[in-house]
Formats: structure tokens, C-alpha cells, sequence
């Protein structure tokens, strides 16, 4: 009798196991093949695209206009990529998708009970703007740690940094160099200088508070100091001699 309920037992369970094995390799080929095609497919939006419309819908906002033009690498003044590694992720040409010093800092104020701040890399922002949901989680960061390593594995830098670019929200429903630069300063992105570059770095932590075009004295300062750091890294030459461009 015995016997027979743990054969009952069994045959439920390798059902059960299979099909889990089966939904966890669908996924796995499905998010590789993702990543891969997006290295040479332009994205159409992303999760927090479309994040930010449904948001506007529940609210009511008929007003909400979202503008995303996708502009190549060659076609963005060489400033804003330089100024934008200045101001978010000074290691990017050289790391593999995580800043460990950068979160132990992060960590080490948190235990301190100083203000928390951010230890995303470039990386790490790509694969939280194509795919993922905003929020705070540990499901959510072991999934963003899973397409980070898949970005750094598939893609190269110049790529991930391509994207980024194109995809990084400066303003509430304005994501990209291309409409941002149209937007507020009304130029190409091509024609952008240092100090208009430095500017849209600046609002990235907090484009909903944070104003490209009606700068606080928070965004100057930023500004002047991400000017700055891309000085002091070699300007846009710190990602030519890495073959950036």
C-alpha cells in the first residue's frame, strides 16, 4: 500500500517537474533571443514605455504625449555620450555590468543611515528600461542581474551605450537624445555641445523633478559638474581610444 502511494507520489510530481524544466528553458531561449535580436534591431518602446502610458491612462491624463525618436550612435554629438558616463557610470568601458565598488559605497551609507543613492550602471538601466517593471524587489533585481549579464555577453559596449541613449527618459514622455534635444534646446542631437549635454545628463536620476530646460541651481551645479568629470576622463576621447566610435 505504501508502496503504491509513492508511486502515485512520483507520477504526479515528474508532470509537475517536467513542465517546470519546459516553462524555464521557453523562457531562457525566449530572453536570449531577445537580447540578441535587440543588438541589431532598433527597440520599438520599452517596459517603462509603456509603463508611463498605462500610468497616464489610469490617471486620466489626456494631456500625455510620449516622443521617442531613435537616432543612430554616429548621429549623436560624441558630448552627450561622454557626458553622460560622467555622470552615471564612470567605469562603463570597463566593467561587466556591475560597479561592486559603487554598490558597496551605496551599502555602506545605507548602513550608516546616510541618504541612499543609486549604483546602477549604464548597463543595468538598459536592461531595467527594456524589460522590466519599476519598483523595488528581489525577484526584480535578480531578473535585472540576469539581462544585465545577457546584455554585457551579446552586445558590445558602443551598443548597450547606443541604446541607452535612445531610450533613457529626460523628461516625463520624452525618451531619447533625439527628442530630447529637439525639445529643449531645438537642435539635432548632432549639434549638441558639452554644456547642453551635461544638462540632459544631469536630469537622468529624476527627469519628473529635474528640468533641462528651466534648470534649478541643483541641475547648474550638476551640470558644471559633470562638465567637469568628462574633462578630467579625456572628453570624448575616453571612448574613442576604446573603439566607441
Amino acid at each position: 500500500m505504501a508502496a503504491t502511494r509513492r508511486k502515485r507520489r512520483a507520477a504526479v510530481r515528474h508532470p509537475i517537474v517536467h513542465l517546470a524544466a519546459r516553462a524555464l528553458l521557453i523562457v531562457l531561449v525566449g530572453s536570449v533571443g531577445s537580447v540578441l535580436l535587440l543588438r541589431w534591431i532598433r527597440p520599438v518602446t520599452t517596459a517603462f514605455m509603456i509603463e508611463a502610458r498605462v500610468a497616464a491612462v489610469i490617471a486620466g491624463d489626456s494631456h500625455y504625449r510620449s516622443e521617442y525618436r531613435w537616432v543612430a550612435y554616429r548621429e549623436i554629438s560624441p558630448q552627450l555620450p561622454i557626458a553622460v558616463v560622467a555622470a552615471e557610470d564612470q567605469k562603463f568601458p570597463i566593467h561587466a555590468g556591475f560597479d561592486f565598488d559603487a554598490i558597496a559605497d551605496a551599502l555602506g551609507d545605507r548602513g550608516d543611515g546616510g541618504p541612499s543613492r543609486g549604483a546602477s550602471t549604464i548597463t543595468q538601466q538598459v536592461a531595467k528600461n527594456l524589460f522590466l517593471w519599476p519598483g523595488r524587489s528581489w525577484l526584480r533585481k535578480g531578473i535585472e542581474a540576469y539581462f544585465t549579464v545577457l546584455l554585457e555577453t551579446l552586445w558590445p559596449k558602443r551598443r548597450i551605450l547606443e541604446v541607452y541613449l535612445n531610450v533613457a527618459e529626460f523628461a516625463p514622455g520624452t525618451f531619447g537624445a533625439g527628442a530630447a534635444a529637439q525639445r529643449f534646446f531645438g537642435v539635432p542631437p548632432s549639434r549638441l555641445d558639452a554644456e547642453q549635454s551635461a544638462r540632459l545628463a544631469a536630469v537622468l536620476p529624476a527627469p519628473d523633478r529635474l528640468h533641462a530646460d528651466r534648470p534649478s541651481d541643483y541641475v547648474r551645479e550638476r551640470t558644471e559638474h559633470i562638465e567637469s568629470e568628462a574633462q578630467r576622463l579625456g572628453g570624448p576621447a575616453y571612448l574613442r581610444a576604446l573603439s566607441f566610435q
